[in-house]
């Protein structure tokens, strides 16, 4: 695959903001474990935060692949940037899918301006991946549902304006826009994460918290199945950009160290152990790279292979970045292990993509069991042809 020209264009203008305005600033947000409110503010003006909303609501309405380059280039720079960009996505074409059209009106013009901070709440203290057991309900009671419950690890739980809340109500998986004012509704900063940790995480809490009716998004019913489903498979892409983008922030890192440094009276660049590892490094991440702009390109053509597509991709790319992020460290070696050397962060930051948006364990059994059903499909098609 090639890039057009407005594609290179692009990833020319997000890879010089990241250079001058994410970058300097990366260190300062893992350690105060928040996203500088300068960086916030440009990101916002930039218009980075509604890239995947339609020109009508103000947003950039980029194409996937083009999506992909900026949570690329912007996961380069700070992972945790990056998962504001996720996570905004995820509740903003939430709503732009599945969304009445007052809904729209009323969130999509703040989401995409970043007047609105968005988070996603499906994750809870007793529930990960297994999102059909959700123990957050919602009951409908005249014209307000009632919300009771905890959600946990909610990224940019501290800073969001408006929550897409996953609860079941009559039984069914349901999805809720809650705004952050809402009585009834406790949010509580989380600290002390392993990595991205200015993602400013929140744990949420639900005690008879009253929403209108008006905020269902979607039916009762359909909040996994349809609006969840297609938020995460988003969440999933951009992670896997950003994947690739920190992928490239090891390897740039490691050539500039080992070029840099001296060993035995020689650069450390002509060790050969040292090139293996270089070069493990660059093509495993021109193959996860490559996943992913395969992954954007069948989004944009609306093939339904992008789903499986981008499960691979993120797959692949989340388990390469640990690789690619643990040579760096080794190849700095001591240094490597402080905080005054970016390649302790981006190892850091590396595990966690293993764990969200679906766990490496958990793409591994989807995968595999897609694989069996295709096999199954073929062969039987064969026998019909054969008969």
């Amino acid at each position: 695959m090639e890039l057009t020209s407005e594609q290179l264009q692009w990833q020319s203008t997000f890879k010089d903001f990241v250079d001058s305005e994410i970058i300097p600033y990366a260190c300062q947000n893992d350690k105060e474990e928040r996203i500088c409110p300068d960086v916030l503010r440009k990101v916002r003006k930039q218009g980075f935060l509604g890239s995947m909303l339609p020109l009508k609501y103000g947003g950039m309405e980029l194409d996937n692949v083009t999506l992909g380059i900026l949570n690329e280039e912007v996961g380069r720079g700070c992972s945790s940037v990056r998962s504001l960009l996720t996570v905004q996505g995820m509740i903003a074409l939430a709503i732009f899918r599945w969304g009445t059209e007052t809904q729209k009106d009323d969130w999509l013009p703040q989401l995409a301006s970043g007047e609105a901070v968005g988070a996603f709440g499906m994750t809870e203290p007793n529930v990960g991946s297994d999102a059909k057991s959700i123990e957050t309900t919602a009951a409908l009671v005249e014209d307000h549902y009632v919300l009771n419950g905890c959600k946990k690890w909610i990224t940019m739980g501290q800073i969001a304006d408006v929550f897409l809340i996953l609860a079941k109500c009559e039984g069914k998986p349901s999805a809720f826009i809650v705004e952050r004012n809402r009585e009834g509704l406790e949010v509580r900063p989380m600290s002390g994460l392993l990595g991205a940790r200015a993602s400013m995480l929140a744990e949420l809490s639900f005690e008879n918290c009253r929403i209108p009716a008006a905020n269902l998004v979607g039916q009762v019913g359909t909040g996994l199945s349809h609006v969840a489903l297609s938020s995460l498979d988003y969440g999933r892409y951009t992670i896997a950009c950003g994947c690739v983008g920190l992928a490239q922030a090891c390897l740039e890192a490691s050539i500039d160290y080992a070029n840099a440094r001296t060993q035995f009276g020689r650069p450390l660049r002509e060790n050969q152990l040292i090139q293996k590892m270089i070069t493990e490094m660059a093509v495993q991440l021109k193959a996860a790279r490559l996943l992913c702009y395969r992954a954007g390109y069948l989004k944009d053509i609306g093939d339904p292979d992008s789903i499986m597509e981008t499960w691979a991709a993120k797959y692949f790319a989340s388990i390469i970045v640990n690789k690619a992020a643990s040579d760096a460290v080794q190849i700095h070696g001591a240094h490597g292990c402080h905080a005054g050397y970016p390649v302790e962060r981006y190892f850091r930051d590396a595990k966690i993509n293993e764990i969200i948006e679906g766990t490496t364990q958990m793409h591994e059994i989807l995968i595999a069991t897609q694989e069996f059903v295709s096999a199954r499909r073929s062969l039987r098609r064969k026998t019909r042809e054969g008969g």
